[in-house]
């Protein structure tokens, strides 16, 4: 096939986050030349006229959809797969609808809500601040459509009530609109879906573990626990699939919960979610991830490699669950 893969050109700025889409286009591509594919590239902009232009020019039989986001914005991803359906093209992934749903939390938290899927408490700059500042449970303020954990810091969670309005506007300020989920303490698992045969498959779980962490240090996985390798975080939160047989019964909760949410927003292709257990056991979804990281070296292609397939493999799944 002659397969164009699309992509956000990083911005001018250098960050690992938003270069790391250049490498995910390097990988991909040279698997499906691996596999007897034709490839080419795009960039997109917020030109989207351009966009479409250039692509009924190239009229490519399949469209790898690597964009995260457009202009450094990441609630305008699905923009790029929306013109794709518009012009009936075969894309990689979800669908815009999905990528629109789990991109806004705020909207993916109510909609797992209605489904009687647990995800922790929230609230925004709409509720009033008298009513923020009455809550009792430590919060964590993340930004509301932004991925790769920017704007998460360990200082992002916070204990004391009388902080959590003030905070919000602070960190809204500087990350884009932001909200407060509670935080729950205990153990975090990422489990990633790839499309098999029409159907998904959950693959090993991963928890990630916080290492050498000492009292008083907050447990998150922020920016630099995936970006900065020189960081303590970056150096002391592991990935691990070797979980004790004890968690088998977790395990099997946690895939019936990834795929009560791959149902929910309709997902296609691959997926991550990303869960919280709490000290006593209660399963909390933090995060549905419809367009994960790719690259060889991220933890989706880390889980698929557990389960058997090589990351050539896996890109031939992604490909072949676009042409169904």
């Amino acid at each position: 096939m002659n397969i164009l893969f699309v992509y956000n050109k990083p911005k001018d700025e250098f960050s690992p986050d938003d270069d790391d889409v250049l490498t995910q286009l390097e990988a991909t591509q040279s698997s499906a030349i691996e596999l007897g594919h034709t490839t080419s590239a795009l960039a997109v902009s917020l030109n989207l006229e351009t966009f479409e232009t250039e692509l009924i020019k190239y009229n490519p039989d399949l469209v790898f959809n690597l964009v995260e986001s457009l202009v450094g914005i990441e609630s305008f991803m699905h923009f790029v797969p929306l013109i794709l359906e518009k012009n009936n093209f075969k894309i990689t992934g979800c669908p815009s609808e999905a990528l629109y749903l789990t991109t806004n939390k705020i909207l993916a938290k109510k909609l797992m809500r209605s489904a009687s899927i647990q995800t922790p408490d929230w609230f925004t700059k709409n509720d009033s601040k008298e009513w923020i500042e009455s809550l009792n449970n430590p919060f964590i303020i993340k930004p509301i459509s932004a991925d790769a954990s920017v704007g998460l810091d360990e200082d992002s969670v916070i204990r004391n009530p009388k902080n959590f309005y003030s905070e919000l506007l602070n960190r809204s300020n500087k990350f884009g609109e932001c909200f407060g989920e509670e935080y729950i303490e205990g153990r975090e698992f990422n489990l990633s879906i790839l499309e098999i045969d029409g159907k998904p498959k959950v693959m090993p779980a991963a928890e990630i573990l916080f290492q050498n962490y000492p009292q008083g240090k907050e447990k998150v996985v922020g920016y630099n626990s995936k970006w900065n390798s020189d960081s303590f975080e970056y150096n002391n939160t592991p990935r691990s699939f070797d979980l004790p047989i004890s968690d088998s019964e977790l395990i099997l909760k946690l895939n019936k919960i990834a795929i009560d949410c791959w149902s929910l927003f309709n997902l296609s292709g691959y997926a991550r979610v990303d869960f919280r257990v709490s000290e006593k056991g209660q399963i909390f979804v933090l995060e549905v991830n419809a367009n994960p990281c790719i690259s060889p070296d991220a933890g989706f292609a880390a889980a698929c490699q557990k389960a058997g397939y090589t990351y050539t493999s896996t890109i031939e799944s992604i490909i072949k669950a676009a042409l169904k």
